[in-house]
């Protein structure tokens, strides 16, 4: 990984502003129910994992685009006071920016997102200039703008810069972004949907070869994550914490996972720093309300509060 660059992350994709809903249990269908609270947080796949990643003394770089309305002003007004470099940050005239409504279970802090993102706001490949791209140390994309993200992550490739990927679905030309990815982190359900493989861990194994990834991964929610090096799984359990909101809780693993490769740390003691961060960031509501000092999220990490999660002794002994 180079040294000396201006950045230590660029990265390009989604940001959103989000209306958390929170409502004293989830509503059955067709029935009213008071909510006790809602507030607007700004978020966001990619934009949220810079923010974090800046918090905890990264110099980073976001390339995307917002719409000319109150959302994308506190959008860009979120990203400036984090501290986050926007000047590739483009402004579409006319357009709405991407926003989501998070209805949140009280009790559990799980959430149900409904979200919506005008076609305006992807990013054309065109759009994207290599110099950028290629001023950090790191490149971090999402899954959406797919060529976009391809097309960067070709660049940092021939650069020899590593990237990580955020994917959540199956996009169309997914696997030329793939192709071109160092560190995958999908969500639970993507390696079974683009494999065709039920076992999960069979779906890792098979994306990590087809792909020739460095290390490929997804994210289990309440069960902690589990990751494929080629030679041996890594699974770390999630960690005990108060949840209030689970809303971008995989964005700010994304942005632990970055930020510990950049420090030059194992896949292992990256999957745990993200788990750590990501519980963390449970405890407040918004997607980046409960990002925790690097201090906090290391001092989780050596006190070891695991959730109670039984596993398969196989894949326990996988961790070994």
């Amino acid at each position: 990984m180079r040294a000396a660059t201006a950045w230590d992350i660029v990265g390009i994709g989604l940001n959103a502003m989000d209306v958390i809903i929170e409502v004293p249990h989830y509503p059955a269908f067709n029935s009213k129910i008071e909510f006790e609270r809602a507030e607007v947080f700004p978020g966001g796949q990619v934009a949220t994992a810079l923010v974090a990643c800046q918090r905890w003394g990264l110099r980073t770089r976001y390339v995307g685009r917002i719409g000319d309305d109150e959302l994308g002003r506190l959008q860009r007004a979120s990203l400036l006071e984090a501290g986050v470099e926007i000047s590739e940050l483009r402004v579409v005239p006319g357009c709405p920016s991407q926003s989501a409504y998070i209805v949140v279970d009280g009790r559990s802090g799980e959430r149900t997102i409904l979200w919506r993102r005008d076609p305006r706001l992807q990013i054309p490949p065109d759009e994207l200039s290599r110099e950028v791209i290629c001023s950090g140390r790191l490149v971090h994309v999402d899954g959406h703008d797919t060529e976009a993200a391809a097309r960067a992550a070709g660049w940092a490739r021939e650069q020899g810069i590593p990237v990580t990927a955020d994917v959540d679905n199956v996009y169309p030309k997914v696997e030329a972004l793939l192709e071109r990815v160092d560190y995958l982190v999908s969500s639970s359900s993507f390696p079974s949907r683009l494999t065709g493989i039920a076992d999960p861990l069979g779906a890792l194994r098979k994306i990590q070869e087809t792909y020739e990834q460095r290390f490929t991964a997804c994210t289990l929610g309440a069960d902690g994550a589990v990751g494929y090096d080629g030679r041996r799984f890594w699974y770390c359990p999630a960690f005990e914490v108060e949840c209030a909101d689970t809303t971008g809780a995989g964005d700010v693993f994304h942005g632990g996972f970055s930020y510990a490769l950049v420090q030059g740390w194992s896949a292992e003691r990256a999957v745990e720093f993200a788990s750590a961060a990501a519980a963390l960031n449970c405890t407040a509501r918004g997607a980046r309300g409960g990002i925790a000092s690097k201090e906090a999220v290391e001092e989780l990490m050596r006190a070891g509060r695991w959730r109670g999660v039984k596993w398969p002794d196989w894949l326990l002994r996988q961790r070994g």
